[in-house]
């Protein structure tokens, strides 16, 4: 793996939930080059897996904090050693239910 690619998995708690934040989140992700997924959890929060250049991921992981208009993120949780157990797509950012 090129030592510039990064893959983190993110749980983002708070009022993350019906204001849009996983359709924001897959925008921003494809703008800048990183591939991955976010989903809702059943607690509320968003958990999102994605990987790409350092500073690209780097650039979303800062954006998670703030999210879209509406939403108001208490926390993001960063686990960056990631186990191949998450898989992440290529060149694509998918949403899930």
């Amino acid at each position: 793996m090129n030592p510039a690619l990064q893959k983190v998995r993110l749980i983002i708690a708070g009022q993350v939930q019906g204001v849009f934040y996983r359709a924001s989140l897959q925008q921003k992700a494809l703008a800048l080059g990183v591939s991955g997924w976010c989903r809702n959890l059943p607690d509320g929060c968003v958990e999102a897996v994605f990987s790409g250049d350092g500073d690209a991921v780097n650039a979303l992981i800062a954006w998670c904090w703030q999210g879209p208009p509406g939403a108001k993120v208490s926390d993001v949780g960063l686990q960056d050693e990631v186990s191949s157990t998450y898989e992440v797509p290529e060149s694509t950012f998918e949403v899930y239910r």
